[in-house]
Order: C-alpha cells, then sequence, then structure tokens
C-alpha cells in the first residue's frame, strides 16, 4: 500500500472510531508506523509487519478505546512498543501520557519515537510497576495486554486517582477473567476496531466503594 492508502486507511478507521484527525496527526502516525517497522525486529516490538496490518491491529485497536479516557494523566502500563500510548498521545495533546515499562530498550524506541513525532506530552519510564512511584496519581490507567485483571487491580489501582478507572484491553469475552475483585466495580465494554473481524473487550475498573472527597 502506497502512504495515501494508509493515511486514507487511518483516517477512515478514526472517523468511524468517532475521531476527527488533523492531516498532521495522521502524518505522525504514519511515522510512528514506520518507526515500528524499521525498529521492531531490533527492540522485539512487534511480530506484525504489513503497514495495513498495523493500522488495524495497532493503531486503530489502541484509538478504539478513547471515549473512555477521562481526566488529565493517563499511564500506559507495560506500553511495550509504546501502544496504545503513543496513538492517544498524538490525538489528544491536552492530556499527559506517562508511557512506563520493564524493559530497557523498549523505553529507548518510546522515547526516540516520542522525540522524533514531537510529542511533548509523553513521558518513558523504565520501571518494574511495583516499584514506580509517582508524585501524582492518574485519573486513567490503561493495560494493553498485560496481565490477569486481579494483577493489573492490585499491582496499579494504588496509583489512581479517588475517581480515576483502569482501562484493562482484552481479546475474546471468554478470556475474559470471571473473578471476584471486592474492592473493584467491573463494567465489560465491547470495542469496535474498523477493518478487524475479530473480539475486543475493554473491561473498565473502578473502586466499587470510592472513599468521599476530604
Amino acid at each position: 500500500m502506497t502512504n495515501e492508502d494508509l493515511a486514507e486507511q487511518l483516517a477512515s478507521g478514526a472517523r468511524e472510531l468517532g475521531l476527527d484527525p488533523t492531516p498532521e496527526q495522521i502524518g505522525q502516525l504514519l511515522q510512528f508506523l514506520a518507526l515500528l517497522r524499521r525498529w521492531g525486529n531490533v527492540y522485539n516490538l512487534t511480530s506484525i509487519d504489513r503497514p495495513e496490518d498495523i493500522v488495524r491491529l495497532h493503531l486503530l485497536d489502541s484509538l478504539s478505546l478513547w471515549p473512555h479516557l477521562r481526566g488529565r494523566r493517563v499511564l500506559d502500563v507495560g506500553t511495550g512498543a509504546g501502544l496504545p500510548g503513543i496513538p492517544l498521545a498524538v490525538l489528544f495533546p491536552e492530556r499527559q501520557f506517562v508511557l512506563l515499562d520493564r524493559t530497557a530498550k523498549k523505553v529507548r524506541f518510546v522515547l526516540q519515537a516520542a522525540i522524533a513525532l514531537g510529542l511533548r506530552n509523553v513521558t518513558g519510564k523504565h520501571s518494574r510497576i511495583e516499584d514506580y512511584a509517582p508524585r501524582e496519581p492518574f485519573d486513567v490507567i490503561v493495560a494493553r495486554a498485560y496481565a490477569s485483571l486481579s494483577d493489573i487491580w492490585s499491582q496499579t489501582a494504588r496509583l489512581l486517582a479517588a475517581d480515576g478507572a483502569i482501562l484493562a484491553m482484552k481479546g475474546r469475552a471468554r478470556e475474559i477473567e470471571q473473578e471476584t475483585l471486592p474492592a473493584a466495580r467491573l463494567e465489560t465494554v465491547a470495542l469496535v476496531v474498523p477493518g478487524l473481524d475479530a473480539e475486543r473487550h475493554l473491561v473498565v475498573m473502578t473502586e466499587s466503594n470510592p472513599s468521599p472527597p476530604a
């Protein structure tokens, strides 16, 4: 596919998701796609190489959760190649994104990509989630193919703002753990990713009994 074809695939898919990206944002996403293809094997980022598949399986898939964002500060746990954090940061420059991973070379890639794309709202952090201690809590924490729901909640709930939410991206409905999390309220939402004929779900986790404001 040509760059023009990919740009139209991205723009059309984004519109189906209810987004209205500028030509500059489409250009940034295509630049990110090129970086993924160039450095994917070196940094062990993704096994997907066809540009049109990267658009569907990585970029549009990442953007599909956007209606559930809230607040200003977003943490992407286990970001890997910068997914979903970088595509979201491109489309939502007013929000601040912290992309965290325990693998140093992946964080280096994220930082290089943020510089190349001119993203001033992206910070990369090399740390285990268990050791991470930010100065401020987060309004949203996103986790894409990261861990079980119970592990995600136990490792990240302490980092949430009082009215924050954890967004866990999952595949088939039957893959979503039917487990009890007494401290969390779970809502499962079906995601529709343009051009992708596969089940995608989002589990929205919030505190079941949030503390009243001081």
